[in-house]
Formats: structure tokens, sequence, C-alpha cells
């Protein structure tokens, strides 16, 4: 994938923080967090204000949002996660946060392992993605249809496609165990309601975009 891919996207793409994610965080004004498709830097931003961390990493495919990142943020390297050379120490990281990123990748489980290595053991991993066995993919295949858009679960620069369960297993082959599987928006009542009646059997057919959270147990290079 190229950066200029991206020259069309509209502004508020690369805008946002993950407040859900630096809430989460242990609150360690000591520790680094690295993390990969930082755009404009507004988690990392909010993550250093709240006191997280006193080390924020950002990698960026995009350059413009990579300098505006520049301004704050620890560090901001500009590159293709997939194929830039990291610098990195074995354990460097406390936190890692992949946001809506691995599905724009070739090969997203390396790049899973490879980050893994820079994680501490019992360091920690937040990721999310879209959730290709949502029911209106599903609803859009039984119709034979498969249409790419400009956004969303279909977005046409996304590479690759995960349901919840292949997505926790990719965390897990690369030395993750994984505390949390969950969607990113908050489910509606009426879908707390049917989770709960099916014994969340269907839940993977509600979930927009799944979120992760994981703790680093050991090397992917030992599995």
């Amino acid at each position: 994938m190229s950066a200029t891919t991206y020259d069309t996207k509209s502004k508020a793409y690369f805008e946002g923080a993950r407040t859900d994610y630096v809430s989460a965080m242990p609150d360690d004004r000591h520790s680094s967090i690295l993390e990969i498709g930082c755009a404009e830097g507004g988690t990392g931003a909010l993550a250093l204000s709240r006191g997280k961390c006193a080390r924020y990493v950002g990698i960026e495919l995009h350059p413009p949002s990579a300098e505006i990142a520049r301004t704050v943020l620890s560090e901001v390297h500009v590159g293709n996660i997939e194929t830039m050379t990291l610098g990195f120490r074995s354990g460097e990281f406390d936190v890692v946060v992949i946001s809506e990123v691995l599905e724009h990748l070739l090969d997203p489980w390396d790049v899973v392992a490879r980050l893994s290595e820079y994680v501490r053991e019992g360091g920690l991993v937040f990721a999310s993605s879209p959730n290709v066995s949502h029911y209106r993919v599903i609803r859009h295949l039984l119709k034979g249809r498969w249409e790419l858009a400009e956004q969303g679960v279909m977005d046409r620069t996304h590479f690759r496609w995960f349901t919840p369960a292949s997505y926790r297993a990719m965390f897990e082959r690369a030395g993750f165990v994984i505390e949390e599987v969950r969607p990113v928006t908050p489910p509606s009542w009426r879908v707390k309601t049917l989770n709960n009646l099916t014994r969340h059997r269907l839940a993977h057919l509600f979930m927009v975009q799944i979120s992760v959270r994981g703790r680093k147990i050991r090397s992917a290079a030992a599995l």
C-alpha cells in the first residue's frame, strides 16, 4: 500500500483519539507506548496528557499526518510497517496500539509477530479492525454482492478481512493471551438482549469492528 493511496481520504479519517484504549492503559508516567498508524497523534497526545506514559512513539505511513503527529508525540517514524526497518530493542515498549491498521496490510500476521518482540513480558496490546462476519456483509453476500466503499467495513483500501475468532488467533500465535474481545462501539440494548438470549453464540453478527486487549506472555519466536 502506497502512502499516496490515502491522499483522497477526508481529514476526519486521520483525526480522533482512541479514548477507550487510553482509559484502559495503566497510569504509569515511566512507560513507553508504541502506536502503529498513529495518524495525527490524537491517541498519543491524550495518553501523554493523562500521564499514561513518559514516551509515546508513532509510526505513520501518510507523511502529512506524520508531520502533524510530530508536534504532539515523543517520536514519529514515517514508513510502511511491513517494509521499514525498526531499530527498537526487544521488550522496549510497555504497550502497543494497532487501531484500524492490520486490515490494510498484506501480511498482518507477520507484522503482529514482529511487533510482539518489542513488547515486554506482561505488556499490553490494544488492536481493532472491521469484522467481515457482520450481518450486513453476510446479507450482501447472500445477494451475490461484494461492493467496496470509501470507508467502513468494505473500505476499498482493505487487503485482509477478519472475524472475531481469526483476529484473536492472530495475536495468540504471536505470544499474547487475549483478555478481552469486544465491539468498538458498545452494543444497543436490543443487541445485548439478543446476545444474552443466544448465550453470545451470535455476537459476531452484530460487531461492526473487533477490538482486542491482550497481554504478552512469551516470544513469538519460541512458538
